[in-house]
């Protein structure tokens, strides 16, 4: 990225300043203003534009996988750690005709950028960010133009209406846990049209048939849900279009520990493809579901050398190089929350973590992976204060947006934007904090150049 003079980087930090909607596009959170997007090179661009397609493939997988548990015709204890814990109907709400071949419609990994390359760090199907990420792209493009910016000024408001099909409206149902993303949903939806897309809360029931919803809430908030059953029941009987599906299966990060288990290898290739699983095991870190039950006496933990997951607990602080995440259907498993870094805690946390990980597995298992530390990396931010651009040692994590088009063997992925998150270099845990620096990505001018 070429250098901005100090009166550029004012101009542009000021007119993203200036151009933010009057309410916002996250509640109560603000962020640190980059002049310029965040570059990444053309072989990154492009490793990154090809992964929504292995993406696709690993969900269309663990569908299969999922399935196939179910039914005895693949080894039964893949559905049971991914259904225990949920609620009977919403198992067999998951297993209804109309969801059977269901895939989530918006695809975002989670992608830390270090010194080896990518790190998978979860995928998400829920994911907030779509709309902030819409409006950060159109803003950087009017200041340095289409090319500048990765899916340019329409990449993510195309992409996202292009899930819905031919509907004739779309009701996006945001709830009271996730009203801290309704900002940028307004302001998607507002950008898209407010003759075909509208913001809901729970209590709306006006569906008609032959509508869509998009579902931005998390199933294991349904409860909280009014309209939940309606929606549900309409989409089950198809007069409904609903993404992402209501299948739990895909909000769990089990995932990527099933895709180091040695006992599926051989499904893995049969249903991705050497190559894909390659690709796939290339950027996602080794992990394991922590489940305690017991070993053979000469039993151990692959790649742990344990032989009871309490002995997780006595590792060193240079050993525990280990991420503790709960897998999901929890108010814990999105963001920050949840996550416990091993080489950043003391020895009684620790302890205390990997005990709540071995107690919960029967309602909510833990995922436990190996920490792959995010490169440090140079770039800068405006401070208004100062009035001056800054330059801040931070590490990058990257969040493509992937849209699914399309069913079936006719489905199509569109990358629609990558949004950067950087924090300072010396946070561990990468998130949207205050003092972290988000920012559209794009491709580095030298790159375009050569």
């Amino acid at each position: 990225m070429e250098a901005s003079s100090p009166l550029q980087a004012a101009e542009c930090a000021e007119f993203v300043r200036k151009s933010l909607p009057a309410g916002g596009l996250f509640a109560g959170h603000d962020w640190r203003i980059a002049p310029q997007p965040f570059p990444l090179s053309a072989q990154l661009v492009d490793e990154i534009q090809s992964l929504g397609r292995v993406f696709l493939e690993f969900y269309r997988a663990m569908n299969l996988l999922h399935r196939r548990s179910r039914e005895g015709k693949a080894p039964s204890w893949v559905a049971e750690w991914l259904d225990q814990g949920k609620p009977a109907d919403l198992l067999t709400l998951q297993s209804a005709p109309a969801f059977k071949g269901a895939l989530p419609r918006v695809i975002r990994p989670d992608l830390l950028l270090t010194d080896e390359g990518l790190a998978l760090t979860e995928l998400d199907s829920v994911p907030g960010g779509i709309g902030l990420t819409g409006w950060l792209n159109e803003v950087y493009t009017r200041l340095h133009g289409n090319q500048a910016v990765i899916g340019g000024q329409s990449g993510m408001l195309d992409g996202f209406a292009g899930i819905f099909g031919d509907s004739p409206r779309v009701h996006i149902v945001v709830s009271e846990e996730s009203a801290t993303y309704r900002p940028e949903m307004e302001w998607l939806a507002a950008r898209l049209g407010a003759e075909r897309f509208a913001v809901r809360d729970t209590a709306f029931m006006d569906f008609q048939p032959g509508e869509a919803v998009y579902r931005f809430f998390e199933l294991f908030d349904i409860p909280n849900i009014a309209n939940a059953r309606m929606i549900f029941e309409m989409a089950a009987e198809k007069r409904l279009f609903l993404t992402p599906p209501p299948k739990p299966l895909f909000e769990e990060k089990i995932w990527l520990a099933l895709l180091w288990n040695r006992n599926l290898q051989s499904f893995w290739r049969q249903e991705l493809g050497e190559g894909f699983l390659q690709r796939l095991q290339k950027i996602t870190p080794y992990g394991w579901v922590v489940d305690p039950s017991p070993l053979p006496p000469q039993g151990a933990i692959p790649g742990l050398n344990l032989t009871d997951w309490r002995q997780l607990k006595e590792l060193s602080q240079r050993q525990r190089a280990l991420a503790l995440k709960v897998s999901g259907f929890s108010p814990e498993a999105y963001g920050a929350r949840g996550v416990y870094l091993g080489s950043d805690m003391s020895q009684a946390d620790w302890s205390e973590a990997v005990e709540r990980a071995i107690s919960s597995f029967g309602t909510s298992p833990y995922v436990l992976q190996v920490y792959k530390k995010p490169a440090a990396l140079q770039t800068c931010y405006y401070d208004f204060d100062k009035n001056c651009a800054v330059q801040m040692a931070v590490r990058a994590r990257l969040c493509p947006y992937y849209f699914v088009h399309g069913d079936g063997g006719q489905a199509r992925v569109k990358l629609g934007g990558v949004l950067a998150t950087l924090c300072p270099a010396d946070k561990k845990i990468i998130h949207g904090m205050k003092s972290a620096i988000i920012a559209p990505c794009g491709t580095a001018p030298d790159a375009e150049k050569s």
